[in-house]
């Protein structure tokens, strides 16, 4: 599934958004990302359009199937990373933003590589991903 890392960074913080507070407005995500209000309402329009979110008309967001799948692989391998990272001696602070860089355009084998090194060397994967 090809999608633009902005969009990524989107669904992703709708995802933490939503396991920090339960429920997301579009104003928490322009807050989170940092973002202005204009940018978010344009991205939310076609994350509807395209099936990735909805709306309520109290304008509370819910990912759908397809968006929930891509915030959910994103957050994973942003915290597997961060872990990893924190795991070989970098700060959390900067694991955490590596992590960010990392997570869009690390392939596939690369991060299967990573989570085999840790099973590996007795990282179990269930504590990355904490």
């Amino acid at each position: 599934m090809n999608i633009y890392e902005s969009a990524e960074d989107y669904l992703e913080a709708i995802l933490i958004l939503r396991e920090r507070q339960g429920a997301v407005r579009s104003i928490d995500v322009v807050r989170q990302l940092e973002l202005t209000k204009p940018s978010v309402s344009v991205a939310m329009k076609r994350f509807r359009e395209n099936g990735y979110i909805e709306m309520d008309g109290d304008g509370f967001i819910t990912l759908l199937p397809p968006g929930e799948e891509i915030a959910q692989r994103i957050y994973g391998r942003h915290k597997l990373l961060t872990r990893f990272l924190v795991l070989l001696g970098v700060s959390e602070e900067t694991a955490a933003a590596d992590a960010c860089k990392m997570e869009h355009d690390l392939s596939e084998e690369t991060y299967t590589r990573i989570k085999e090194h840790a099973a590996k060397h007795g990282v179990a994967l269930d504590k990355l991903n904490d």
